[in-house]
């Protein structure tokens, strides 16, 4: 158990050194409610509204760090020129988040701007295309960190010199997403969308040691979903999906299905209740409550991999809100996909 305990020490002091060495992004468990993060395309791609804003909350890892990990995100999208572009529509956008990761202070900040444009084919599919563009800016605390050579025997002493050089605490470059959507809603039960995009296009360099090769390039992660939204009748929605993800050596595996549970008799009152599984991670429970088109949610992600023995099955918590609406002049418009 002792020897365990060393390990897993040196495992949370070391996870913001190789946070920043591999480049991994960020990540929620609940994608299907971070759009503009998932794919750019998505931008201006609401099929029941005409804009939306939405922020995420996801704590991770505090059953086995002093400092958890912190992720925050704030989005809003819109359509523009719906009734100016012929069968078509530009969505315009903007997300910002902020990842705060381990006892290193490891503080991760990105803003990006968001355009997508939006084009029927036929009365019963849309085809979509959009990029993302931004800054982004990663900082570290050295004086926080403990390093494998500062290990005494017993503990960790930041008054021991170490091998490890950082020359500089504090990095920003431009970042560029790009990706494409199709989806098919053949009658008003079924809808059915997926996307596939790039982030990193431009490969930014992103690193805290002196180097003057093309080492620190952040390397492309791809990204594809699948999105289903099924009406089974006037009281019930399901909404079946999934979503995969890799970059560098690292690749993520998400599905799942939710449902809407209509209380009223126009749909002003939802209740949300849904099931997911990470491969080989963890399987997320996943409540909530829609009021007037006002969504929050809440997911759970219970380990299930072998660090559940450490982390007692506690992975991290997630929460969301989404606001969705129409503009005055289209409140009779009807939504695309099936609803209540």
């Amino acid at each position: 158990m002792i020897r365990f305990k060393k390990i897993l020490v040196l495992l949370t002091v070391m996870l913001p050194v190789t946070n920043f060495i591999q480049a991994q992004d960020l990540h929620f468990s609940q994608f299907f409610n971070s759009p503009l993060t998932t794919n750019p395309a998505n931008t201006g791609f609401i099929p029941d509204a005409d804009y939306r804003i939405g922020a995420q909350y996801r704590n991770q890892w505090s059953s086995v760090m002093t400092v958890p990990y912190k992720t925050i995100s704030v989005f809003a999208d819109a359509q523009v020129f719906r009734n100016k572009l012929e069968n078509g529509w530009l969505g315009l956008g903007a997300v910002l988040l902020n990842d705060q990761a381990g006892s290193g202070s490891l503080t991760s900040t990105k803003i990006y701007g968001s355009v997508a444009y939006h084009q029927m084919l036929g009365l019963s599919s849309l085809l979509s295309a959009g990029f993302n563009i931004g800054w982004a800016n990663k900082s570290i605390n050295q004086s926080k960190l403990k390093f494998p050579d500062q290990f005494d025997g017993k503990f960790f002493d930041n008054s021991l010199p170490t091998a490890v050089i950082i020359t500089n605490n504090n990095v920003s470059y431009l970042d560029v997403h790009a990706g494409v959507n199709y989806a098919y809603f053949p009658d008003e039960n079924v809808y059915i969308n997926a996307g596939y995009s790039i982030q990193h296009v431009n490969r930014p360099r992103e690193t805290f040691f002196a180097d003057n090769t093309n080492a620190g390039r952040i390397p492309f992660r791809q990204t594809a979903f699948v999105n289903a939204i099924l009406k089974l009748n006037d009281r019930v929605i399901v909404n079946p999906n999934a979503y995969f993800s890799t970059q560098a050596n690292a690749t993520e595996l998400v599905a799942g299905i939710n449902a809407n549970y209509n209380l009223s008799e126009a749909g002003e009152k939802q209740l949300l209740a849904g099931v997911y599984y990470r491969y080989k991670d963890a399987i997320i429970p996943y409540v909530g409550f829609e009021l007037k088109k006002l969504q929050f949610a809440f997911s759970y992600d219970v380990t299930l991999s072998s660090l559940s023995s450490f982390n007692g099955y506690r992975g991290g918590s997630e929460f969301s809100i989404i606001k969705k609406g129409f503009y005055p002049e289209n409140s009779d418009r009807q939504s695309i996909c099936p609803s209540f």
